[in-house]
């Protein structure tokens, strides 16, 4: 597998506070995770890669080259090249899954993981059965993606703002988010392989009894009203790995970060302290 260099976002601090951040979607970028980890320059190091394919980082590869293993690879190859020891390492929404396989990979590079609106856990198909809200507000976003009138990055992005009222909780916060995403550099390079059926699960297998055995600190935060990844799966994954802790933030949804930035941040503060 062929290691790409990605672009990196970065925030500076002390290099001994690094944060490696991997943003989600995954046919995003990292500038939508960029509020409110800004408040931290000076304080600490904030380092946020753009995917391969994603962003500025590079793309056009063979679709086979769009895997989660390939990032995993990357990640590992910027940490080598940089002059940092141990990281903490947060994973956003997709990121959170692909932060997952890196902490299985190389436990000994990380001193904590926190999964960040994402889920150590499978999602039940039953899951959002008793709440009819949910398919309310998703209901837009799916038009897009079941009327086959864009692709490419048009469709990406289209999907991103029809999708906005379901990762938003509060109205409140809605016309920020959309701000937010008017600089997000949307692809489409991971889209062909998905709907080709070659792109692999990005969960990893047995994770939650995995992660425990590294012994790695792990950490959840999450809102309250995700639509994406249930809340209840990160109090779960809570219980069932030692040590583990969740904070959940409520009137959020799975942009947690942008319904309740201060409050997302204050407790990202502690995970990490």
């Amino acid at each position: 597998m062929t290691v790409v260099r990605p672009y990196v976002g970065r925030i500076a601090g002390p290099a001994e506070r690094t944060l490696l951040v991997v943003h989600g979607g995954p046919d995003w970028d990292h500038s939508y995770l960029l509020d409110p980890l800004r408040e931290w320059t000076g304080e600490r190091q904030v380092l946020l890669p753009d995917l391969r394919g994603c962003g500025r980082s590079p793309g056009g590869l063979p679709p086979d080259q769009y895997t989660p293993d390939a990032v995993v690879g990357d990640l590992l190859a910027l940490l080598d090249d940089l002059p940092v020891g141990r990281v903490d390492l947060l994973g956003f929404s997709y990121g959170g899954l692909l932060a997952q396989r890196l902490a299985l990979a190389a436990p000994e590079r990380f001193r904590c993981l926190v999964v960040a609106s994402s889920s150590v856990l499978p999602v039940p198909a039953d899951a959002w059965d008793d709440w009819p809200e949910r398919a309310e507000r998703r209901a837009a976003e799916a038009r897009v993606w079941a009327e086959g009138r864009l692709d490419g990055p048009e469709l990406t992005r289209a999907a991103a703002l029809a999708g906005a009222p379901a990762n938003i909780w509060r109205e409140a916060a809605l016309p920020r988010y959309l701000e937010v995403l008017a600089r997000v550099r949307f692809t489409a390079e991971w889209l062909g392989p998905f709907r080709a059926g070659l792109l692999p699960p990005a969960r990893p297998d047995d994770a939650a009894r995995r992660l425990a055995a590294t012994g790695l600190p792990v950490r959840l935060l999450h809102g309250r009203q995700d639509m994406v990844f249930p809340a209840a799966l990160a109090e779960e994954a809570a219980r069932l790995i030692p040590g583990a802790r969740a904070a959940i933030l409520d009137d959020a949804g799975h942009m947690a970060h942008i319904d309740q930035p201060a409050a997302w941040l204050a407790a990202l503060a502690r995970q990490l302290a």
